[in-house]
């Protein structure tokens, strides 16, 4: 069995190939671009793999992301019709998102915000006890991410919903689902985050008509896709005071670019793409396992759905 592990972002390609090695001692694991004998690997392991991946490589068994986005994927050109994508389930960015998440949350409904600006004027001033009612939490997605947020949410007793396509069912949170129930998901949310894929359907999800739908005084916090988000639409909806204030970790354009309106924007609060890193040990192992079970013909969990995008 070869593996290749190929991309074109990731600044330490070694370390996930030793990584490889040490979880798969049974396979041969190479870096692509190593100058060793290519045409042969059965497994690909990739993060925003080289274009010329499949040419190079025809006879691919499947493809394995390190994300669990595979908008990009989807979009590369020549990707075979009949190769598996297999996307990576959690990895330790369910957690970090929901860490994220609670952040702003807890910034905003605690006032921490102002107790920051109080502390710069030396001014000694309790502000109003927390109502936990009026921050009510709508998470856009009901995966392993939004799950894991959603939880967190409700686990400090703020009144969360999730809405999914299917309309998935989460533990501790009010579930909605479809076109249909989109409507009522907005009007009963303060805080809305959003854990989407990116898809055709979802691309611009975040515009003026869902901004318009939400409660008075609303949190956008985006954690999914720069794709989802109308740029234009976030900088009418804090002007008019229909948001209070936005935390964007994912843009259209990565890095941001010098100049970008955003920047310079109090309102916004920005990072750089770090809201749920993909943890190395746990993703070595989760690939591992699932290289293993495709190697036998065993079916695996998080093979992507081309006709859904995700």
């Amino acid at each position: 069995m070869e593996i290749v592990f190929a991309s074109t972002l990731e600044p330490d390609p070694q370390a996930w190939t030793a990584a490889l090695r040490a979880a798969l001692p049974e396979a041969r694991v190479r870096l692509w671009g190593d100058g060793e004998p290519e045409g042969r690997a059965d497994f690909a392991v990739v993060w925003a793999p080289p274009a010329d991946l499949f040419a190079r490589e025809p006879r691919l068994r499947a493809l394995l992301n390190l994300g669990a986005g595979v908008d990009a994927l989807l979009r590369l050109q020549g990707l075979p019709d009949d190769l598996p994508l297999v996307r990576l389930e959690d990895g330790g960015m369910a957690v970090q998102m929901a860490e994220y998440t609670l952040y702003h949350l807890l910034r905003e409904s605690r006032d921490f915000g102002r107790y920051e600006r109080q502390q710069a004027e030396g001014l000694w001033q309790p502000l109003d006890d927390i109502d936990r009612s009026a921050w009510t939490v709508g998470v856009l997605g009901a995966g392993a991410m939004g799950a894991r947020v959603a939880q967190a949410c409700a686990a400090l007793e703020y009144p969360t919903a999730v809405w999914s396509r299917s309309g998935r069912s989460v533990p501790g949170a009010e579930s909605y689902g479809g076109q249909a129930g989109l409507a009522a998901f907005l009007a009963r949310t303060r805080v809305l985050v959003n854990a989407l894929p990116l898809t055709d359907a979802t691309r611009g999800i975040l515009c003026r008509r869902t901004f318009d739908q939400l409660r008075p005084d609303a949190l956008l916090i985006n954690i999914a896709r720069g794709g989802h988000l109308v740029e234009s639409d976030l900088l009418a909806a804090l002007d008019s005071g229909r948001l209070r204030a936005a935390a964007l970790d994912v843009f259209e354009q990565e890095p941001l670019p010098p100049g970008h309106p955003f920047w310079a924007d109090a309102r916004i609060r920005i990072t750089p793409h770090v809201a749920g890193a993909s943890l190395m040990d746990r993703t070595v192992r989760q690939i591992a396992d699932k290289i293993r079970a495709l190697d036998r013909g065993d079916a695996v969990t998080g093979v992507v759905d081309r006709t859904l995008q995700y």
